[in-house]
């Protein structure tokens, strides 16, 4: 009865759930091939620009942020157009705009078929149907491999026309978030120099002096954080859940139900992510791997000494030890400008107003993402099909 039903809709049932009664589910093998990368091997690589990018995967999952280049002849190269996934390492991720040499992690996608829409590939990928085939057939617990999924993975077939016109609504949608993207970097670098300004030369004008922290207003003090606070050690987390943040070196990881501390404080990573700052006003509970600042004076504010932390992080990477640790007598002695009060306050409520902007953006881009994510479903199982023209999409046909 159920099948019934759905023929009776105009959809039929597949290995990839419900589709249109016209259209087709085919192996991708078939009508592409997954191109492997090569590896040079690490005694070719280079952070000088020297001969062409290697791409890792690291690259391609944007874990990382440096470049790594080789000199090597033996390479697979891919250009912008290219469309890259991965099948080591984080297998599943599928980019587009990267250009160099590629990893043997990382396979280009090589349409074979010429009713495949190249654009359409790139989304297509990224369905929820082939990313469960891939995370089916992975392999392996420290590295992950997944090779094996590609004999595997099927996608929806059906016109070229409708192909491209799935291609341009997500397209479009894609766009926006990059859009929010640009906003959001740019944001984050007009703070930190607004905050670099506001930590140097105060509100008010003021003739400058230079103190081995650097430079600020002749009326400002150089204090350190013991004078203010004490540096007391987070806990190890609670076995009962509940509704209060524990917090860890990088950030939220779980909720319990009871707070270590129920006052505003600073929390900054001790091993991990070592010298990571993170401000909490509402009850918390600082992690084992934290340093947590209970205030002995008013005279500071946390949100004042959270912002100039932030630009102006501890590290522990001089720690002897394999993981970065930050050790406690480093966060004691930690050095700040230290305006008055008043002046304290209206430098928060200065960079306050760039947060609010920076908030709104990334609002913004959190819910072009859902709607990305539900018009990829809905697209790719034809529960919304697209009416626009072919002939009005501004479209590159492969």
């Amino acid at each position: 009865m159920k099948t019934k039903a759905v023929i009776e809709n105009g959809f039929k049932e597949t290995e990839i759930g419900l589709i249109p009664e016209d259209w087709e589910v085919v192996n991708v093998d078939k009508y592409i091939q997954f191109e492997r990368g090569t590896e040079p091997g690490s005694e070719n690589y280079n952070k000088d620009k020297k001969g062409v990018r290697f791409l890792r995967v690291v690259d391609i999952s944007g874990s990382r942020d440096d470049k790594t280049y080789t000199t090597s002849k033996k390479l697979k190269l891919c250009k912008k157009k290219d469309i890259l996934i991965t099948f080591d390492g984080s297998p599943g991720i599928v980019k587009q705009g990267l250009e160099g040499a590629y990893s043997s992690g990382i396979r280009k996608v090589v349409i074979i078929n010429k009713d495949l829409f190249s654009d359409y590939v790139y989304y297509v990928l990224q369905t929820i149907y082939v990313q469960r085939t891939i995370e089916k057939y992975t392999t392996g617990v420290t590295i992950k491999h997944s090779s094996k999924a590609i004999l595997h993975i099927k996608i929806p077939f059906f016109s070229i026309q409708e192909q491209q016109k799935i291609a341009f609504v997500l397209s479009k949608i894609q766009q926006a978030i990059e859009q929010q993207d640009r906003i959001i970097e740019t944001t984050r670098e007009l703070k930190k120099s607004l905050m670099n300004k506001l930590f140097t030369e105060g509100l008010h004008g003021e003739e400058q002096k230079e103190t081995d922290i650097g430079l600020m207003p002749k009326s400002w003090d150089v204090r350190k954080i013991n004078e203010f606070a004490k540096i007391k050690y987070g806990k190890q987390k609670p076995k009962i859940i509940g509704q209060i943040p524990v917090v860890g070196s990088s950030r939220i990881y779980a909720w319990c139900e009871k707070p270590l501390i129920n006052f505003p404080t600073l929390i900054v990573g001790r091993k991990g992510n070592a010298g990571a700052v993170h401000l909490f006003l509402e009850p918390c509970w600082p992690s084992d791997t934290t340093f947590y600042l209970e205030w002995k004076s008013e005279m500071v504010t946390p949100k004042f000494l959270y912002y100039y932390m932030s630009i102006n992080q501890l590290s522990g990477e001089h720690a002897k030890t394999t993981i970065p640790s930050l050790q406690r007598q480093d966060l004691e002695n930690y050095r700040f400008p230290f305006p008055n009060i008043s002046e304290q306050l209206d430098i928060i409520k200065a960079i306050d107003k760039i947060d609010k902007k920076l908030s709104q953006a990334e609002s913004k881009k959190q819910t072009f993402q859902a709607l990305f994510r539900t018009m990829l479903n809905q697209l790719m199982t034809g529960k919304i099909r697209v009416k626009i023209r072919v002939r009005d999409l501004d479209v590159e046909v492969n």
